[in-house]
């Protein structure tokens, strides 16, 4: 039923710009408003998002570990799995963001009988690699559509990604890749019983929209093509605050924005987030450096820390200590008396 109300909800953003564009000829609204909107929203979500995170107060240490913690000068002890110092922190933030580290080690339990057996999980790794790196350089290829003159670099990148001139135009690797991974994650969802289990429908709508996102790109450069040149008048033009929308625009380029449009404001309020929520864990940005820095609870700062004795607690919750059948310490009020 979640994967249906995802499906269901993505099919429904088709009609709606069918509708809207290809019947009521809204230009203006899918191509100028919408995505003004979203951006918008993009803004002030992952801001709102990401200040609440920084104003959050960290109490304790509480650094993932899996190694020997630096101590006594000859022990020997583990830069990467338990960092002393912010430059190993970043060492090891970079190959989390990067290469997805701690994805690489993850095992996977299965239940055989009564027995307990773990194993590999390297596909996971392996499709969430090819699916973040293809949309991260597709996402730079598209720089191609918000900059004049286009930049050195993302011709370069072009050319590469389309070495092997496949077809005319020429098939981009990320596009092979990104589809390979999105089915994958997809498919892991689906047949995996355990993943299945746990999965609700906003864990399948980001996916069914990046699919439709890509699958609407596709159409545009390899089947259905649009007028490029009135494209990138739209979009330098949604670049420069003068939107204007050229006629002749084929209607799967508004879809294709729509979605993009809709990913973009979902962006902050969904799971997507973690991309930048990771620069937050306190977990994973922080030296386990605990026996020679004093950490002081930010909590504290300014306002003197107010303390309940044992006593004091349980006078304050009496009444729901006797209600659930709790035992009450007698000796509190002993001393009283």
């Amino acid at each position: 039923m979640n994967v249906v109300a995802a499906l269901v909800a993505v099919i429904g953003m088709v009609i709606l710009v069918w509708l809207g564009v290809g019947v009521l000829k809204l230009y203006t609204l899918f191509g100028v408003v919408v995505p003004y909107a979203a951006f918008l929203t993009f803004l002030i979500g992952l801001v709102y998002r990401m200040v609440n995170w920084a104003k959050s107060p960290v109490p304790f240490k509480i650094t993932t570990t899996c190694g020997q913690q630096k101590s006594l000068p000859w022990i020997k002890h583990s830069r990467l799995e338990s960092p002393a110092n912010n430059f190993e922190v970043v060492l090891r933030m970079a190959l989390e963001v990067l290469a997805f580290r701690s994805l690489f080690r993850n095992l996977r339990a299965d239940l055989r009988g009564r027995k307990l057996y773990y194993g590999s999980s390297k596909w996971l790794w392996l499709g969430a690699i090819l699916f973040h790196w293809s949309f991260f350089i597709i996402l730079i290829r598209h720089f191609r559509l918000f900059s004049y003159p286009v930049p050195g670099f993302i011709k370069t990148l072009d050319a590469v990604d389309s070495f092997f001139h496949i077809g005319l135009p020429h098939l981009y690797m990320t596009d092979v890749a990104i589809l390979a991974g999105l089915t994958f994650l997809l498919l892991r969802r689906l047949v995996d019983a355990k993943v299945n289990y746990i999965s609700h429908a906003s864990d399948y709508f980001p996916l069914f929209l990046i699919f439709g996102l890509v699958i609407s790109g596709m159409l545009m450069r390899y089947f259905l093509r649009v007028d490029l040149v009135s494209v990138k008048e739209l979009t330098m033009g949604l670049v420069t605050l003068h939107p204007k929308v050229p006629q002749g625009i084929g209607l799967i380029f508004f879809v294709h924005l729509f979605f993009i449009s809709v990913l973009v404001a979902y962006f902050p309020f969904s799971k997507l987030v973690h991309m930048v929520g990771v620069f937050f864990s306190p977990t994973r940005n922080l030296p386990n450096d605990n026996r020679r820095v004093r950490h002081i609870n930010p909590w504290w700062e300014g306002v003197p820390p107010k303390f309940l004795t044992y006593c004091e607690w349980q006078e304050k919750f009496k009444d729901k200590l006797e209600e659930s059948g709790q035992p009450i310490d007698e000796d509190c009020y002993e001393k009283k008396s």
